[in-house]
């Protein structure tokens, strides 16, 4: 039987943490920009975590 392979879009979209957590980047930072206010799009460029409820669908893509 062939190996799984990850996907290589969420290869790229997540990182994996120390305590096995999923580092994401927050949406609605590339366009448009100029309706939003500075603080929104200060605090979009900070990551955040995926949620607890999509983890274990995220995981079993990345890890394939």
């Amino acid at each position: 039987m062939p190996k799984m392979k990850t996907r290589s879009s969420v290869k790229k979209r997540f990182k994996l943490t120390a305590k096995g957590h999923l580092k994401r980047k927050k949406a609605y930072a590339s366009h448009i920009l100029t309706k939003k206010s500075t603080k929104r799009k200060r605090n979009l460029r900070k990551g955040t975590l995926v949620d607890s409820t999509q983890e274990k669908k995220v995981k079993s893509m990345l890890v394939g």
